[in-house]
């Protein structure tokens, strides 16, 4: 990997990772456009690692206050009626889909999981559930001739049953083209959630699963000898960098804003991905990558 290509995907995982866009989708693709050789799982795993540090410095104040509240809750019972104590307990929770198919899934992860049809087809149908979601928000927070404006959830109301959806719904973005954040914030948006609590439990809720998905792929990799360490790196501060201002951007946008930009940009980016597959000009396969 050159230090442009670094420099480009680097850019391209942090602009992307906090959007409904899908990052890895997107990595793929950049590669695919370019004519370079695909950066592979393990790339995207641990530039996530720069994006995730770019959540820790955002989030701090939040992250502190609840892994403090977390922490005397292990030795006092009655903290774990906290509201900070339960989010850290209920961000592990969360955490269980995603960290238990992500070990059993690994091999297709990293393979068939990475093919152009199956991310066209996610950006796709993934689309048409995140514009459902935000119309049903919508109508909710804005009720209607005939209807009153109908109160939604905050974080506080998020019990184990919505921490283990939320959940599910995060496990789906280990397959390119569904968005880690497009399938939590619209799952929570189903269950009711607005949209500001919706995309701030989200964003906590990735921090334990992509840093420790990061770390298992960077200690792979150090024995693999296959990673150019200069550019990986290189990218994973660049993602951090441009993914700091995306988070503090998107956090701003959604509470005035709706999703459907983001819903006709991946409908039309999936359907221009499986024409461009259907008459050769991409192919669906990754080309192996040359480290």
């Amino acid at each position: 990997m050159s230090w442009f290509e670094s420099l480009v995907l680097g850019l391209v995982q942090g602009l992307t990772e906090f959007l409904p866009v899908s990052s890895s989708a997107h990595l793929r693709l950049t590669a695919a456009f370019s004519g370079w050789h695909d950066p592979g799982a393990a790339f995207t795993a641990i530039t996530q690692i720069g994006t995730e540090a770019a959540v820790l410095i955002y989030f701090r104040k939040d992250i502190g206050r609840i892994l403090a509240a977390w922490t005397r809750s292990l030795t006092d019972r009655s903290m774990r009626r906290d509201p900070d104590a339960r989010m850290g307990w209920l961000v592990i929770v969360g955490s269980i889909p995603i960290g238990v198919l992500g070990l059993t899934l690994k091999d297709q992860i990293e393979g068939p999981f990475r093919d152009l049809r199956l991310t066209a087809t996610m950006l796709i149908v993934v689309g048409v559930v995140i514009g459902v979601a935000d119309r049903l928000a919508a109508r909710d927070e804005q009720g209607g001739r005939h209807r009153a404006p109908r109160r939604r959830k905050e974080l506080t109301d998020i019990g184990v049953r919505d921490g283990l959806i939320y959940g599910a719904c995060q496990a789906m973005a280990l397959i390119p083209g569904v968005s880690r954040s497009g399938a939590t914030i619209s799952g929570g948006l189903f269950m009711g959630y607005r949209r500001e609590a919706a995309a701030r439990y989200s964003f906590l809720l990735a921090i334990p699963a992509v840093l420790a998905s990061g770390l298992f792929e960077l200690k792979d990799a150090m024995g693999s000898g296959h990673v150019s360490w200069g550019p990986t790196l290189f990218a994973t501060i660049v993602a951090f960098a441009s993914g700091y201002a995306v988070i503090a951007w998107f956090m701003k946008f959604i509470s005035t804003k709706s999703f459907m930009p983001f819903v006709w940009y991946r409908i039309a980016l999936g359907i221009v991905i499986i024409v461009l597959v259907s008459v050769g000009v991409l192919s669906p396969h990754a080309a192996e990558s040359g480290g």
